[in-house]
């Protein structure tokens, strides 16, 4: 597979929707992830990122302004013992709670398909982090329409083991922008993953679209020790 630049896919797209990238630093020392959230409506847009124990959630900015929560106040980020959960909606309890009781990542998500939210059907993407004794692997899914079609869902899901360094996957919603908006197609994008923390969560940041882009969470952590080092960016302040 060929590698893309990140910078150029994200600059080149205007509306991926909700975006992971899940990869291993080009030292080979950190297990990364990052994930971004945009927002066409005023109520996606009114949002930030806020740390909840190890992981994250989405909490309204003005909450006098919040419509529906259901699909857009949810925690993308928690934390299971050694494996890091990370997705676009509130499947994230359903994978903690499905492989804390010894599911696989796949079998967790068999209760879930993609988000009611007609003629869009969000695809919900969802990613594993796994690090034990020294070792890392991970995985990604995506639960999508059959082609806009609500009545079949599409399940995939990539795993990747002893990932190599300096290279990672990027998944996101949609193709672009659109209406309705067409999901995301093909396999994981294989991308490149820089050692420099705060490079990379700048890079992100700068290269999504600026009308469209709500919050930004990235995550370096050691591989040897499990130690981790987490940055947030939100537009709201």
């Amino acid at each position: 597979m060929k590698q893309l630049s990140l910078k150029e896919e994200l600059q080149n797209n205007a509306y991926p929707g909700r975006g992971i990238v899940i990869g291993k630093s080009a030292n080979g020392k950190y297990a990364v992830t990052a994930y971004f959230i945009m927002g066409r409506s005023t109520n996606s847009r009114n949002r930030v990122f806020v740390e909840d124990g190890e992981g994250i959630r989405t909490q309204a900015f003005d909450p006098s302004k919040l419509e529906d929560p259901s699909l857009i106040i949810y925690a993308p980020v928690r934390v299971l013992g050694n494996k890091t959960i990370v997705t676009n909606g509130d499947q994230t309890d359903t994978i903690y709670e499905g492989m804390d009781k010894q599911l696989t990542f796949e079998q967790s998500l068999r209760s879930r398909e993609f988000e009611p939210d007609g003629p869009n059907y969000t695809p919900r993407i969802s990613g594993i982090m796994h690090i034990e004794n020294g070792g890392y692997n991970y995985a990604m899914s995506i639960l999508k329409s059959n082609n806009g079609n609500p009545d079949s869902c599409n399940r995939y899901t990539f795993a990747y083991e002893n990932p190599a360094a300096g290279e990672g996957h990027f998944i996101h919603t949609y193709m672009h922008d659109g209406n309705p908006l067409p999901s995301f197609e093909g396999e994981p994008k294989l991308v490149a993953i820089p050692d420099d923390m705060d490079a990379f969560t700048d890079m992100l940041w700068e290269s999504l679209n600026e009308d469209n882009k709500v919050s930004l969470f990235a995550r370096y952590i050691e591989i040897e020790t499990g130690k981790y080092t987490t940055k947030i960016i939100n537009k709201n302040k």
